[in-house]
C-alpha cells in the first residue's frame, strides 16, 4: 500500500505549495487491519431493553442490513469441508440479543410454563394448538453444577430454544425467534472478512472468548470479554449457540454464487437432530471459534438421559450448547409463526 507521505518528499515547490501539509499527517490504515473494519453503514433502529419481570431484563442490539460472503475461503487456517463454497447473502435487519440467554431468563420461562409430566403439554396443545408448552423437571442438577443467575443457560435442546422464544414472543407481544445461520454469522462478523472478527492470528482470542485454553473447563457469566465490533458478547465461545436452521453438510452448495441469496434458512423438521449450533463453547479449541465454524447436532448429546422416550428439552451430554436470540425489523414471510414440530415421538 502506498502512503500518502511518501508524495511529501517530493522535492519540488510547487507541490509543496498544492499539498496541504495537514494531507501528510492522514494517519493509513494497515492491511492486517483494514479486514476488520465494520463495511456497514450503521443501523437505522435503535438497542433498546425488554423486561421479562421487575429482576430479570436483557438488551437487545441493532443489527444493520446488508450483505457478506458467507462461509469461508479455501485458505482459512482450520477451516471445515462443510464452510464452502463462500457465497453471497443478504440479510435484511434486525435486533440480536447483546448477550446469550442466561438463566435468569430461562428461568423466568420455566417458572411460568414448566411441567412435571410431558403429558401436561400434551394436553395443552390437545385444548389449544396455540398454547404454550414448558420444560419438564432436568434429570440432573437444575442449572448442571455451574449455577444460574447470569451464567449462559446451557443443556437446552433446539426445541426448548425454540420454545422459549415462542414464549417470549407471546409474552412481549414483539417477534422474537433463534437467529437463522445466515444472520447468526453476518452478526458475528461485523463486516469482517477474517478468520475471527479481530483478525486472522487466533492469539487475541482469550479477550474475546472462553475456550478450552482460558475457560478452566465450566462456561461463565454473560459479558465478560471483549465484544464484537457491533457490540454483541460472546458470540465466541462460552457456550455454541443454537441457530433456527436445520444442518445439512453440503447446504452452501445450493446457493448461488453469482448474486446474493435473500434470507437464506433451512428450515427445521421434526427430527431432533440434526441442527446447527456456532460460535465454539467452553470446552472448543480455537478453530471452532471462527466466524465460519458449524457445527451440528448430535443424537449422543442425549446419550445419558435414562428417560423413555429421552427429554426434548435437555441435553444431558452438551453442556456446552445455549443460545442467543434475535427480533427482525420485518419478518420474512417464510419464518411467520413457525414454531418447533418436535414432539416426544421425534427421533
Amino acid at each position: 500500500m502506498r502512503r500518502l507521505d511518501q508524495y511529501c518528499l517530493v522535492p519540488r515547490l510547487f507541490l509543496v505549495l498544492l499539498l496541504p501539509t495537514a494531507v501528510c499527517l492522514l494517519p493509513t490504515v494497515p492491511e492486517s487491519q483494514a479486514d476488520t473494519k465494520p463495511a456497514v453503514e450503521p443501523a437505522k433502529h435503535k438497542s433498546y431493553t425488554e423486561k421479562i419481570s421487575d429482576d430479570v431484563s436483557f438488551d437487545m442490539v441493532p443489527i444493520p442490513g446488508g450483505a457478506f460472503d458467507m462461509g469461508s475461503p479455501k485458505t482459512e487456517k482450520g477451516r471445515g469441508d462443510d464452510e464452502g463454497p463462500q457465497h453471497p447473502v443478504k440479510i435484511a435487519p434486525f435486533w440480536m440479543g447483546k448477550c446469550e440467554v442466561t438463566w435468569d431468563e430461562f428461568d423466568a420461562f420455566r417458572a411460568a410454563e414448566g411441567v412435571k409430566k410431558p403429558e401436561e403439554n400434551e394436553k395443552r396443545l390437545k385444548d389449544n394448538a396455540d398454547a404454550v408448552t414448558g420444560p419438564t423437571p432436568t434429570y440432573v442438577d437444575s442449572h448442571y453444577n455451574f449455577g444460574g443467575g447470569q451464567q449462559a443457560c446451557i443443556a437446552i435442546t433446539h426445541h426448548a430454544a425454540m420454545e422459549y422464544c415462542y414464549w417470549l414472543s407471546k409474552k412481549t407481544g414483539k417477534t422474537y425467534r433463534l437467529p437463522t445461520e445466515a444472520e447468526w454469522e453476518y452478526a458475528c462478523r461485523a463486516g469482517t472478512k477474517t478468520a475471527f472478527f479481530f483478525g486472522d492470528d487466533p492469539k487475541q482470542l482469550d479477550e474475546y472468548a472462553w475456550y478450552s485454553a482460558n475457560s478452566d473447563d465450566q462456561p461463565h457469566k454473560v459479558g465478560l470479554k471483549k465484544p464484537n465490533p457491533w457490540g454483541l458478547y460472546d458470540m465466541i465461545g462460552n457456550v455454541a449457540e443454537w441457530c433456527l436452521d436445520s444442518y445439512q453438510k453440503d447446504a452452501y452448495s445450493k446457493f448461488p454464487l453469482d448474486k446474493p441469496t435473500l434470507g437464506p434458512v433451512i428450515l427445521p423438521t421434526a427430527a431432533r437432530t440434526p441442527n446447527v449450533t456456532r460460535g465454539g463453547s467452553w470446552a472448543d479449541e480455537a478453530p471452532m471459534c471462527r466466524s465460519a465454524a458449524r457445527r451440528p447436532s448430535e443424537k449422543s448429546w442425549y446419550k445419558q438421559d435414562p428417560q423413555r422416550p429421552q427429554s426434548i428439552w435437555w441435553l444431558t451430554d452438551a453442556d456446552f450448547v445455549g443460545f442467543r436470540i434475535v427480533r427482525p425489523v420485518e419478518e420474512q414471510d417464510n419464518l411467520k409463526g413457525l414454531r418447533s414440530k418436535v414432539t416426544l415421538d421425534s427421533k
